[in-house]
């Protein structure tokens, strides 16, 4: 499902506009990426998702192609986590609202 069909099937589901939808599904989508931008939050919609920015850790790493060793500098990376009512969907051990 691309966004275009996800915003057709909220639009459907709730009865509101295709337009005020998109607003709301592209409002959320802003939020998330001010909050785990901004670090040190976490936005977690329970039993589904959850999103945090994580730091890595400087590392050493390896050049594939000559075998050299290189260092890998430290940095930023979000974190997405399935929550427990999505993992039971995706296992088939629940059935998901209708």
């Amino acid at each position: 499902m691309n966004k275009t069909e996800l915003v057709d099937a909220v639009s459907e589901r709730t009865g509101v506009s295709k337009k005020d939808a998109g607003a709301v599904i592209d409002g959320m989508f802003i939020e998330i990426s001010q909050v785990v931008a901004g670090g040190g939050e976490k936005v977690t919609i329970p039993g589904m998702l959850s999103f945090e920015r994580v730091a890595r850790k400087a590392r050493k790493g390896f050049n594939p192609q000559t075998g050299e060793e290189i260092m890998i500098a430290a940095s930023n990376a979000v974190k997405i986590t399935a929550g427990a009512k999505l993992k039971a969907y995706a296992k088939g051990t629940q059935t998901p609202p209708t």
